[in-house]
């Protein structure tokens, strides 16, 4: 079922539990992680960043994904990852999306506040989902020129209250890409965010973050976890043994069969992690 990210949001950020958002680029992983989801009756988010979109636009993903979502038996948000304009969300929105993520990490805090503010209000008359980010998570491919800075939390404080955001993405550690577990989280940042902040937390770059740190961080209210790198790791590997095993092989769909198995397993495992699922 095709739901709203405040309709989930609220009660993960209550330390039970974390849900997970999935970055996809089409219809086979975002069945795998719907399979993932249904098979542990656990809500999940499809998320699309920018990259995804360029590969495939709006009027093409968007019909995908919305209808897997109102397909499946477990609640299912798609989400705007990474949102860098007014406009651009804004398309977001006319195309079905249920959440919308605003990226202002880069702008000064009194331009991103400001343009924030007015995509909260665009979504509200739609009743869509919003998320934007204070402080900024930084990439591992040194060739994406975008600054690294940890969140302050007196800074968050003042972004959720005057943007009225459903939920704020907080730089603690975390790097986009890593393609190794190897992110060292700043928890008494976390601690001293969560003392000021009512808004739902959401974190970035989560494929870096240890099984051990992602458990421990499920309890906290973080209450979005974004994972991309790790799927796409899933697939491309599988992706690459099939090749070289069978050389003659030339049918896509066969050679995917056993990369979608590996999302939709990658995915289980993020889920049970997480706190999601009927074995958790």
């Amino acid at each position: 079922m095709l739901v709203y990210l405040r309709e989930l949001i609220q009660d993960a950020s209550g330390g039970h539990y974390a849900i997970p958002a999935f970055n996809v680029f089409g219809y086979e992983d975002a069945v795998a992680v719907i399979r993932a989801a249904e098979e542990l009756d656990a809500p999940v988010i499809l998320a699309t960043n920018p990259g995804a979109v360029q590969h495939m636009p709006f009027p093409y993903i968007a019909p995908i994904l919305t209808r897997l979502a109102e397909d499946a038996t477990v609640p299912v948000v798609v989400h705007l990852d990474h949102g860098k304009s007014y406009e651009y969300v804004a398309m977001a929105m006319a195309y079905g999306y249920t959440s919308v993520m605003f990226d202002g990490s880069q702008l000064p805090l009194e331009e991103n506040i400001r343009v924030t503010r007015e995509i909260v209000r665009l979504a509200a008359m739609r009743g869509i989902s919003t998320e934007a980010e204070i402080g900024s998570v930084g990439y591992s491919d040194p060739s994406i020129q975008m600054k690294h800075e940890y969140s302050d939390p007196e800074e968050v404080f003042r972004f959720a209250e005057e943007t009225g955001v459903d939920a704020v993405a907080v730089s603690i550690g975390t790097v986009h890409r890593m393609e190794v577990q190897g992110a060292k989280i700043d928890y008494d940042l976390l601690s001293r965010i969560e003392a000021k902040v009512a808004a739902p937390l959401v974190l970035h770059g989560s494929t870096g973050v240890a099984d051990e740190d992602l458990r421990k961080l499920a309890a906290t209210r973080i209450a979005k976890v974004n994972i991309g790198t790790a799927l796409r790791m899933a697939f491309g590997k599988k992706l690459r043994h099939e090749m070289e095993i069978r050389p003659d092989e030339y049918d896509r769909i066969r050679l995917f069969s056993e990369p979608m198995e590996a999302v939709k397993q990658e995915a289980l495992h993020k889920f049970r992690i997480l706190g999601l699922g009927r074995d958790a």
